[in-house]
C-alpha cells in the first residue's frame, strides 16, 4: 500500500509543498529505513546460495512487472487515496528467505524497476516512491524478525510452530506498512475517512492474499525452486481482476470530488431505501447546495471552483458515518443518504443534527486556491443550504424522498440561505445571510 497525494502534479520533488509534520514523517521514515538497511548489509557476507535466491527473486519481480506494466500504469493513474501494488509477493518472499541486508537489496531492485516502468511514466512524485520503498523495507524487516525468532521457514508440513510464525509475519508486514502509509495519508489529508487512511477492507484483503502467495513462493524456492513459476499466472490474473474492480469504482465516482456520481448514488440510495422499507427501519436524505457558488467561479475562476467543490466534498464525507452515501448530484449540489435512522420524530431530529453539523463544517472552511494571475488566495465565507426528508414519513421511494428534500432545500434558500430545513418545517434557526 502506498499513500496517494492529495492532488495530481507533474513535479517530482515537491517536498517544499508538504506540511511540516508530514515532511518530518517522510524524512524520519526514510532515514530509519536507510539505517536498518545499512545495519543489515554490515551484519556479514552472504553465501552463494543466498545470493542465487536473491537474484531469482529480483528476476521474478522484473518479469512480473514487465508482464503487468500496462495494467499497473492504468491502476496507478486511477488511484486516488491509496494504492495496493502486488509486488509484495516478492518482497515478502525475500523477507522470509534472505538475511535482512540481502532482502533489502531485493526490495530496492523491485522498487527501482517499478519506478522506471510504472510510477515515473504516470508522473508520481519521487519523494512518494521513496517513502513507499522505505515503508516496504521496514515492513519486510519486521516480517523477517518474526520468522527468525520462530526458527525460519517451515521445512515439513508438521512444523506447526513455524507455520504460525509465517502467519504472524504476514500480520507484522501488513501492520507496519499500513500504519506508516496511513500516518502519511492522515497528515496529508486531515479529516480523511478511515477507509482512505487504512485502506478499504477488500484492499487489505488483497494485500494479505498477495503476502500469502509470497509465503508460498518462498516455500517453493526453499524446497522445489521450479514450482515458483506457478506463482506468476495467478498473480497476473489477480492484476486484471483488481483493475476491473478499480475501473468499475472509477465509473461510479465523480471525477472532481471523488464522491459517488449521480447515477451510482441513485442506484445505491434506492437500494438502501428499499432495504429500509423491507426491514421497517428509517432513513434520511439531505440535499445540500453551495450558496452563491457562481460568485466563486466568476471571482476566482473555474479551477478554484473545482478546488472548493473538492474540499466541500471531503468535508461532507468526513462529517457522516462510514455507511452513509454521499454523492455529487450535479453542479454545486450534493446529496447524502443516511440509512438506519429511527422512524418518526427521533429520526427527523437526528437528521436535523447531522444536517446542521455539515452546514457548520462548510461554514468554517478556508480553501486555498491559485488565482488566474498566478497568486495564491484563500476563499472564505462559504456556506450551504440544506434540505432534508425522512423515510418513511416523507416518502417510501427514492423519488418521493428526493422531492420532499428538494422542497425543503428551496425553503432553506428562501429563509436566507446557510440554513437547514427538514421536510419544509424550520427545525434549525437560520444564521447570518452570507455576503454576496
Amino acid at each position: 500500500m502506498d499513500a496517494a497525494s492529495p492532488s495530481r502534479t507533474d513535479g517530482r520533488w515537491e517536498l517544499s509543498t508538504l506540511a511540516p509534520r508530514l515532511l518530518g514523517l517522510v524524512l524520519v521514515v526514510d532515514a530509519v529505513a536507510v539505517l536498518v538497511t545499512l545495519q543489515g548489509l554490515l551484519a556479514g557476507p552472504a553465501d552463494g546460495g543466498v545470493l542465487l535466491l536473491a537474484l531469482a527473486l529480483a528476476a521474478l519481480s522484473v518479469v512480473h512487472t514487465e508482464l503487468a506494466t500496462g495494467i499497473e500504469r492504468t491502476r496507478r493513474r486511477a488511484a486516488e487515496s491509496s494504492y495496493f501494488d502486488l509486488s509484495s509477493v516478492w518482497t515478502f518472499a525475500a523477507a522470509l528467505l534472505l538475511p535482512p541486508g540481502i532482502a533489502a537489496l531485493v526490495v530496492g531492485v523491485v522498487y527501482v524497476h517499478l519506478w522506471y516502468r510504472v510510477w515515473s511514466p504516470v508522473r508520481v512524485p519521487l519523494y512518494r516512491h521513496l517513502y513507499t520503498t522505505a515503508t516496504v523495507l521496514l515492513a519486510a524487516r519486521a516480517a523477517h524478525e518474526v520468522v527468525r525468532l520462530a526458527g525460519g521457514l517451515p521445512t515439513t508440513t508438521a512444523d506447526g510452530r513455524t507455520v504460525t510464525a509465517v502467519a504472524l509475519a504476514v500480520l507484522a508486514y501488513v501492520v507496519v506498512n499500513t500504519a506508516l502509509v496511513g500516518a502519511a495519508i492522515a497528515l496529508a489529508r486531515p479529516g480523511a475517512p478511515l477507509r482512505d487512511v487504512l485502506g478499504r477492507w477488500d484492499d487489505n484483503a488483497l494485500e494479505v492474499a498477495t503476502l500469502c502467495m509470497g509465503a508460498l513462493a518462498a516455500v517453493a524456492l526453499g524446497s522445489t525452486p521450479g514450482l515458483v513459476a506457478l506463482v506468476l499466472p495467478p498473480i497476473l490474473v489477480l492484476h486484471r481482476a483488481v483493475l476491473a474492480r478499480q475501473l468499475e469504482d472509477a465509473a461510479c465516482t465523480d471525477a472532481k470530488t471523488g464522491l459517488l456520481n449521480a447515477v451510482a448514488w441513485n442506484d445505491r440510495a434506492a437500494a438502501a431505501i428499499r432495504r429500509a422499507r423491507r426491514t421497517g427501519t428509517g432513513a434520511g436524505l439531505l440535499m445540500l447546495d453551495l450558496d452563491h457558488f457562481k460568485t466563486v467561479n466568476d471571482t476566482w475562476g473555474h479551477l478554484a471552483g473545482d478546488a472548493v467543490l473538492a474540499r466541500v466534498a471531503e468535508t461532507l464525507r468526513a462529517g457522516v458515518r462510514e455507511q452513509d452515501l454521499v454523492g455529487r448530484f450535479g453542479g454545486e449540489e450534493f446529496v447524502v443518504l443516511l440509512p438506519d435512522l429511527p422512524v418518526g420524530e427521533a429520526g427527523r431530529e437526528e437528521l436535523c443534527l447531522v444536517a446542521d453539523r455539515l452546514r457548520r463544517r462548510v461554514e468554517r472552511l478556508d480553501v486555498g486556491v491559485d488565482t488566474p494571475a498566478g497568486a495564491t488566495a484563500v476563499i472564505t465565507g462559504l456556506s450551504v443550504s440544506v434540505g432534508g426528508a425522512t423515510v418513511p414519513v416523507d416518502g417510501t421511494t427514492l423519488d418521493q424522498v428526493l422531492r420532499a428534500a428538494d422542497a425543503s432545500l428551496y425553503a432553506a434558500k428562501d429563509a436566507g440561505r446557510n440554513a437547514v430545513r427538514i421536510a419544509v418545517e424550520a427545525t434549525v434557526p437560520a444564521p447570518r445571510r452570507p455576503t454576496e
